[in-house]
């Protein structure tokens, strides 16, 4: 069983930065990947950006690339996601997720079978 716990959640202005952390426990932690995924009010979860866990190859979508990173430590199984230039558009409530199986594919919510329970991120204009 694993357990995923965000934290770093806020209410920010446009133009500033938040990082979010996800830590992980309850298993010898090794997965194939881990990413973080959104859900703004009244829309689907969508895909934020994706590490594989090993090789920390990342993947980002076209809406936050260049302006967040996604990141790992493996001694404290830990994810990470550094988040600059923060627009209200990017509101919403935020979660880690991870799949210990490989995939061709990361962007989809039904590719990762673990979860937390999300953060809250605010951003004001």
């Amino acid at each position: 069983q694993v357990s995923l716990v965000e934290s770093g959640g806020g209410l920010v202005q446009a133009g500033d930065s938040l990082r979010l952390s996800c830590v992980a426990s309850g298993r010898t932690f090794s997965p194939n990947r881990m990413a973080w995924f959104r859900q703004g009010p009244g829309k689907d979860r969508e895909f934020v950006a994706m590490i594989k866990w090993t090789t920390s190859n990342t993947v980002y979508a076209d809406s936050v690339k260049g302006r967040f990173t996604i990141s790992r430590d493996r001694a404290k199984n830990t994810l990470y996601l550094q988040m600059n230039s923060l627009k209200p558009e990017d509101t919403a409530v935020y979660y880690c997720a991870t799949a210990f199986g490989s995939s061709t594919s990361y962007d989809r919510t039904s590719l990762y079978p673990h979860w937390g329970q999300g953060t809250q991120v605010t951003v004001s204009s």
